[in-house]
């Protein structure tokens, strides 16, 4: 059944010879297994990565407008109003009128929210761990560096 559903596709591929050794196939595997030991930690705590990703961001740089944001995370409007309106709703961020321009929102790191970013990093870092057990040291420094040059937003591309 192809183009049913995603799940299909990452719990249980199909091995092909002429695929499972290019770096493309290799690349989305360990995605697909990272991505989903991400989704069970943050889930744990009732998140998705997403929302670490604005509070972060949002404990990184300050409050920012709604858009601002969007962009720093490089998310559509809808999925920045939907990420907010969770957070909005646990009480970890606030928005409010911009008063240079109403029809903007500024974004803003709550109280709850900063005093969570060490229980999510945490999480976070345990992920990291499960996910770059099997390397040493060295291989993981080299991996890091490695797909950061592969990434055409990093700063050291």
């Amino acid at each position: 059944m192809v183009g049913t559903t995603n799940k299909y596709v990452y719990d249980r591929p199909v091995p092909v010879s002429r695929v499972v050794q290019q770096p493309t196939w290799l690349l989305s595997r360990a995605n697909a297994r990272a991505q989903g030991l991400l989704y069970t930690a943050f889930a744990e705590e009732g998140l998705r990565p997403v929302h670490y990703r604005a509070l972060a961001a949002l404990d990184e740089h300050g409050e920012m407008s709604q858009a601002e944001l969007g962009r720093q995370l490089g998310l559509d409007r809808k999925d920045v109003t939907v990420a907010l309106d969770h957070l909005a709703d646990w009480r970890l961020v606030r928005r409010r009128p911009d008063p240079a321009d109403g029809r903007r929102n500024v974004v803003t790191l709550t109280t709850s929210g900063r005093e969570l970013l060490p229980r999510l990093d945490s999480l976070l870092g345990d992920v990291q761990e499960q996910v770059l057990g099997p390397l040493s040291a060295d291989q993981r420094a080299l991996l890091v560096s490695l797909l950061a040059r592969l990434d055409d937003t990093s700063p050291s591309s």
